[in-house]
């Protein structure tokens, strides 16, 4: 519902009716419609973290990169509520709020860790100010890609366009720092994808 409706236009009376309970039965589980966002930021946070993590037994590489953009972006789909109402749910909610920016920690320690990686490798070429605005610009893409494609879209019933697009964002951010064969490396990454 908070997906195909926006969260602000979701009521705790409109959950119950959906679910088939009563308003009462609702608030035995849930003292609000917060706490149903929370519940749901949880899982969330679980898939988003996933996402972020870095092989442990070897070096990245760009397969990695791939991956991780994939992986964010199928989490950010399925949750796209969150990332469409974001401003609104992290003004009234402290608690997402503060976990939020901690996943925002978390994916520019990511995205930078796994940069650097690329960078030291011969495979990315930038400097250590290019480096830290491509991570900037990756993460606000990232996170506001959804908002961006339902304005630019005309999304407004809580669909998205395909995350594909996103992802090719990113990469298109990355490309002219990319060597030339792990540049190809992606566009048959993204061609197998398209699949």
């Amino acid at each position: 519902m908070f997906n195909a409706l926006g969260e602000p236009n979701v009521t705790t009376n409109h959950i119950a009716d959906e679910t088939g309970i009563s308003p009462g039965n609702l608030y035995y589980h849930f003292r609000s419609k917060d706490d149903i966002v929370e519940q749901l930021f949880g899982a969330y946070e679980t898939l988003i973290d996933e996402a972020l993590l870095l092989p442990a037994s070897r070096r990245a590489n760009v397969e990695d990169l791939w991956l991780q953009l994939h992986l964010l972006f199928e989490a950010i789909g399925r949750y796209r509520f969150l990332h469409r109402d974001l401003v609104d749910i992290l003004s009234r909610n402290r608690r997402i709020r503060s976990r939020f920016s901690r996943i925002l920690d978390r994916a520019t320690a990511s995205a930078t860790t796994l940069l650097r990686t690329l960078t030291d490798d011969g495979v990315l070429h930038a400097d250590a100010d290019e480096l830290r605005l491509l991570v900037e610009n990756a993460i606000a893409l990232t996170t506001f890609w959804v908002g961006y494609d339902s304005v630019r879209g005309g999304h407004y019933d809580g669909a998205i366009g395909d995350p594909r697009l996103g992802m090719r964002r990113i990469i298109a951010l990355l490309a002219p720092y990319l060597a030339q064969t792990e540049r190809a490396h992606l566009a048959e990454l993204a061609a197998s994808y398209a699949d």
